[in-house]
């Protein structure tokens, strides 16, 4: 830091570009300005966005400066490298310019700030400046009001007025303004630019850093320059003007990749009780459980990467001994683990930011990848139980589906009795047969009610009424406690319209045969006790302990398929 009139200026403002040639990574900026300032093609309004610490506000500083410069002289034209002597690019860079007002759209949110600040003095020229030029900071901040109250002036601008936004949330700006604008989206800057840049500050700053340490700030800048260079401040007054690697890790709270590595592989491993003592003695020391839960995450990212690219493990920032355990890891992982840890760790890290104790969230997510780490995937299960099972593929599961009692889906299930459990052939679904052959049973009549759109009268039947005589026109029911009031007088009308014939339908306390639904229900669970005896299910409940058959579905195959195929849902 420099000591001036007895203040401190930290680096980020002391090195804060001035010229467009100081700008680092934003060619794309730079070019567009440059060519519309020589060739006088300057929009009336630009949008710079970007994360923070990019360059917003500087570069719209850099901008006001070149369209009011007058040069050394004081006769000078716009250009593109500002003289930063005349009065107009020191008053700029003091922000003491009558001309260029900057505005903070976090604290001047309303439409009455727009209006007395921006709409009102839009009317009047320059007072001394050849541009007036508003700069708004965080423009997204502003309210709907205030943004519809800009549009007019942002549009038809008087000749002599320029806007220039900056902002970190993009999305946040209505259309119609960015429509108005000429949008620069400004990037992360290189890992490797950061690094050269930060060699010429300690070069200036009288420091001496090693290679490694600076990579280590530039990472952690991740793209921003003045979080890079904050980081590079207090790097220098840590050391005292000498910078480490193992300097910056410790003072920024990284996770040392050494002991992650080895946590990692005790997890993998399934050493739980060291993996609990390792998590308590970081606790202790003063580490954050997010943070680490969130380094095991990037680390479970970076052993992916290098599984499929072990070049990647070549990183300046990562010692020999980091790189060697790293390859190590990951080759004797498979990419189904590295899968699953990731998933289980991006769940994990949801749960520790909402829970009370951190810390017992945490030790609970590394019991948890411990013990995941124990079960093989379902890849590796699949491949044991083809080779264990003598079962041939095709032969005997036809055999089985065909001795066993047939299988139907939950749907099919409320409208089937024991009688009717097989599906009927299209070809004897279109054939036209007269309804008093078809209503030889309740099931019979639930398919009629479903064929003419009479689904709650089909529910109905199906859920409330038990069969006690089905003959010539006469139905002798008995209807469940909870039934509707007018479902035996539904019923007669239902089969006087379809059938043509007034049929008998009384209500009898003799107890009659189980309804449709309960009989589908003692259906589906002796399929599931049947399914659940298959050799090769069976095999499946035995390897997950706790877990059994919930569901099934049939794939039915046209005639000449040559095996029926089913699968299954297990959930413990």
């Amino acid at each position: 830091m420099e000591q001036e009139q007895g203040r401190y200026r930290v680096l980020a403002r002391k090195y804060r570009p001035k010229v467009f040639k100081d700008l680092i990574g934003q060619e794309a900026l730079v070019r567009t300005i440059t060519n519309a300032i020589e060739q006088n093609r300057l929009a009336q309004a630009y949008i710079l966005t970007g994360i923070r610490g990019i360059g917003k506000t500087t570069s719209a500083r850099i901008i006001a400066k070149a369209i009011n410069c007058i040069g050394e002289d004081g006769h000078g034209g716009m250009t593109p490298n500002p003289c930063g002597v005349c009065k107009h690019c020191r008053d700029i860079a003091n922000d003491c310019h009558v001309d260029v007002i900057e505005i903070d759209a976090a604290s001047n949110t309303g439409v009455d700030n727009v209006r007395e600040i921006i709409i009102e003095g839009a009317k009047y020229n320059p007072v001394s400046g050849r541009y007036k030029v508003y700069i708004i900071d965080e423009v997204h901040m502003l309210s709907k009001a205030a943004f519809n109250a800009l549009l007019k002036t942002l549009e038809e601008p008087p000749e002599r007025l320029k806007f220039i936004f900056a902002t970190t949330e993009i999305r946040k700006v209505p259309v119609t303004i960015l429509s108005r604008c000429q949008r620069f989206d400004l990037r992360r800057v290189d890992q490797q630019a950061l690094v050269d840049y930060f060699k010429t500050i300690i070069i200036k700053e009288n420091a001496t850093a090693e290679e490694e340490a600076l990579h280590v700030i530039a990472k952690a800048a991740d793209g921003s320059v003045r979080d890079g260079l904050s980081l590079l401040d207090q790097a220098i007054v840590h050391g005292n003007g000498k910078i480490t690697a193992e300097q910056i890790r410790q003072m920024v709270g990284l996770s040392d990749k050494a002991f992650l590595l080895n946590l990692y592989e005790k997890l993998m491993t399934g050493q739980t009780t060291a993996v609990i003592e390792e998590i308590e003695n970081q606790y202790n020391l003063g580490t954050d459980p997010l943070v680490l839960a969130q380094d095991l995450l990037e680390l479970t990212h970076w052993l992916t990467r290098v599984k499929i690219s072990p070049e990647l493990a070549n990183d300046i920032t990562i010692s020999e001994v980091e790189k060697t355990a790293g390859r190590k890891l990951s080759s004797s992982l498979s990419m189904g683990t590295l899968s699953r840890t990731w998933q289980i760790l991006l769940k994990g890290i949801s749960e520790i930011k909402y829970a009370e104790s951190p810390i017992k969230s945490l030790e609970m997510l590394m019991i948890r990848l411990a013990y995941a780490s124990e079960l093989p995937t379902p890849f590796e299960i699949i491949t044991e139980l083809k080779k264990e099972s003598e079962i041939k593929p095709a032969q005997k599961k036809t055999d089985f589906l065909e001795k066993k009692a047939p299988f139907i889906n939950e749907e099919e299930s409320s409208s089937k009795g024991k009688e009717d459990l097989e599906r009927p052939s299209p070809l004897s679904r279109s054939k036209e047969i007269p309804p008093e052959k078809q209503l030889r049973n309740l099931t019979d009549i639930v398919t009629l009610a479903k064929k003419t759109g009479q689904r709650l009268l089909a529910y109905n039947i199906s859920t409330y009424v038990r069969p006690v005589l089905i003959q010539d026109e006469v139905l002798h029911i008995n209807l469940d406690e909870n039934a509707p009031l007018h479902l035996c007088q539904d019923l007669k009308t239902f089969l006087l319209t379809e059938t043509g014939k007034t049929w008998e339908v009384c209500v009898v306390e003799t107890p009659g045969g189980k309804t449709l639904k309960e009989e589908a229900q003692e259906n589906q669970k002796l399929l599931k006790e049947t399914l659940s005896a298959h050799p090769l299910v069976s095999k499946i409940l035995e390897t997950f302990p706790g877990s059994r058959v919930e569901a099934f579905h049939l794939h039915r195959f046209e005639k000449g398929s040559q095996e029926n195929t089913y699968t299954t849902e297990e959930r413990s």
